[in-house]
């Protein structure tokens, strides 16, 4: 068991053993078929009660646009940002660079859409690969998008200390330049991941590293600002370690829709073209900018309240034996709960959605993902629910081992 906040300990890792079809070799299963507790894979969840309040702690991507975000967006300016005449996407691409210590941004649509920009502007032509944590979002849940767009293969990282990847281990992984190889041009690294702080001290050192051997360095900081929170880093320190920089406004930060890619006024040009290419120009995106901005400056101060009250409902998890997967740093909490017993799907998802309560999951595992949406009153029902689950099943499991007992007498 991992307790929430023991930031070096060392999750076990089981390794899960398959057969290949008309094989009888066992194989390690993937990593990607272990983890379907990610966001991505839910499926639509009807409200029980469409007029109590819900709960939804499958993502933070679910948050809703409040009464005064559509205030704020009534007040911007609706004039064309593909010809970049808006003044408030200009606003908050200005703002989010200055945070970041970057020279230019780009407003776009969604974190897969910075992410896969920035990496295509950096993989100039292959053959070359990036190489990443295995567990990353531009790896496993980008639909592909780095063999698709860049036409580059991934070089994937398991850290061994199960937290975050290292210098050693990242330089232990690069393609050097040969006639049978892919190399390396980019090292493309997560923070947060899976809710987990990655420290500056080793961020600083990968960059090192790269920049000695002339790669460049990309973040997916969809949760930097939860990293930024929790840690106290400002923004433009993690700036320095990073060629480019992706940030979501529309995970912990709560705006309607939209992520923002940063780097050299060079790169943000040549980004803005391929946005073109993709398809991605949006016209009047003032609205939406003017929202994500206000999302920045009011909802980002309440990180830190979000992240005392997910750690809140990890200590309480762990009270009931139910396991944690990994260290609780900010707003998740990856949690197993094959030692009680309990099935996400069958025994938990159901009662929780009786309460108008909505998580994802997928066997024993299941991701808990916290949001400014998500007050006290809501963890402790889904504790609640938890504590009822668990004692019918131990009722359950009790009066069949006394109906077992019987017969065997």
């Amino acid at each position: 068991m991992i307790m929430s906040m023991a930031i070096k300990s060392k999750p076990i890792l089981v390794k899960q053993a398959v057969c290949r079809y008309l094989s009888t070799s066992p194989v390690q299963r993937l990593y990607i078929q272990n983890n379907l507790h990610n966001d991505q894979t839910h499926t639509s969840q009807p409200a029980m009660d469409p007029n109590a309040k819900l709960y939804d702690f499958r993502s933070d991507t679910v948050t809703a646009p409040t009464d005064e975000m559509f205030e704020v967006m009534k007040k911007a300016t609706r004039n064309d940002s593909v010809f970049e005449e808006d003044d408030s996407v200009h606003e908050l691409e200005r703002h989010v660079a200055d945070l970041t210590g970057h020279e230019a941004g780009l407003f776009c649509a969604s974190g897969t859409m910075t992410n896969q920009l920035g990496l295509r502007v950096h993989l100039t032509q292959p053959p070359h690969s990036v190489v990443c944590d295995a567990r990353s979002h531009v790896h496993l849940w980008e639909a592909g998008g780095i063999a698709f767009h860049s036409r580059a293969s991934v070089s994937p990282v398991i850290p061994r200390n199960g937290v975050h990847v290292t210098a050693t281990e990242i330089e232990g992984n690069l393609i050097e330049p040969d006639l049978h190889t892919a190399p390396t041009r980019v090292v493309s690294l997560e923070n947060t991941l899976s809710g987990m702080v990655m420290p500056l001290q080793d961020m600083q050192e990968i960059a090192a590293l790269a920049r000695d051997r002339g790669l460049a360095m990309h973040l997916d900081g969809a949760r930097l600002w939860n990293a930024h929170v929790a840690s106290g880093v400002p923004l433009h320190e993690y700036g320095k370690c990073f060629d480019s920089m992706s940030l979501c406004l529309s995970k912990g930060v709560g705006a309607p829709i939209g992520s923002m890619l940063v780097g050299n006024r060079k790169f943000i040009d040549r980004a803005r073209h391929f946005r073109k290419l993709f398809g991605g120009g949006w016209r009047q995106a003032g609205s939406i900018a003017a929202a994500a901005k206000y999302c920045i400056d009011t909802v980002v101060p309440t990180m830190d309240a979000t992240h005392a009250l997910t750690r809140y409902l990890a200590d309480q998890l762990v009270s009931l034996d139910i396991d944690l997967q990994n260290p609780v740093h900010t707003n998740m909490v990856l949690i197993d709960t094959a030692r009680v017993g309990l099935n996400i799907q069958k025994d938990v998802a159901p009662a929780l959605l009786r309460k108008n309560i909505k998580i994802g999951g997928m066997g024993s595992k299941s991701r808990i993902v916290l949001h400014h949406q998500i007050d006290k009153e809501g963890v402790d029902l889904l504790l609640s629910v938890f504590r009822e689950v668990l004692a019918q099943h131990n009722t359950r499991k009790f009066q069949q081992e006394q109906e077992l007992a019987s017969a065997e007498a």
